[in-house]
């Protein structure tokens, strides 16, 4: 008599890799709630313009992603980061009693570093995509 195996015996190696995919997004997901609360802030911007620019075909699945185009998906981030926080940063200036030139160079010192993590979390969310890309796109071939 002839054992035929079930389906999902047939193609072990698939539920294998299903399961490596799991553990790999419950790992990302715990390092991101590790965050300092200033990257918790950003995140969610990062995450909807790579909601955004995640079709077949888009500059982010390129092999050498345009360094230009990166500055200027971050540049949105921050813009529209801004957009929202501009209440808070209002009511910090106020509450701060400080010389006006202090109170310029702390911000602009601020602006460049914030500018510096949106650019570093959405380089890294761009490779998490690529690699989940690459990882669905192999099983189709």
């Amino acid at each position: 008599m002839e054992h035929k195996l079930p389906y999902y015996m047939a193609y072990q190696m698939d539920l294998k890799e299903y399961g490596e995919e799991k553990r790999d997004r419950r790992d990302v997901e715990y390092m991101k709630s590790m965050y300092p609360m200033s990257a918790k802030k950003i995140l969610p911007y990062v995450e909807e313009e790579c909601d955004r620019m995640e079709y077949e075909g888009s500059m982010i699945y390129d092999e050498y992603p345009d360094r230009l185009l990166l500055y200027l998906m971050a540049g949105r981030i921050y813009d529209r980061m801004k957009e929202g926080e501009k209440k808070e940063i209002a009511m910090e200036i106020e509450k701060e009693q400080v010389e006006t030139q202090e109170l310029k160079r702390k911000k602009k010192d601020r602006e460049e570093t914030l500018m510096d993590l949106v650019q570093i979390l959405l380089y890294q969310e761009i490779v998490q995509r690529r690699c989940r890309h690459r990882r669905n796109c192999r099983h189709y071939y």
